[in-house]
């Protein structure tokens, strides 16, 4: 396994672990459910985004 697949890996096993915060999050009623929510998207996109970089880059 490259080292883009795995960073891809790991991105998707956050993004089943934020999904969970957030749901449990929305369901708690709490207010910052949206905040949270973009928090844990956009960490999963600059995951997706520096795995991209780097295989254009190195190849890895």
């Amino acid at each position: 396994m490259g080292g883009t697949q795995l960073m891809y890996a790991v991105g998707a096993m956050l993004g089943l672990v934020g999904a969970a915060k957030v749901f449990q999050k929305w369901n708690a009623g709490d207010n910052d459910t949206g905040k949270v929510a973009a928090a844990w998207f956009g960490s999963c996109i600059f995951l997706v985004v520096v795995a991209t970089v780097l295989q254009s880059f190195f190849g890895l």
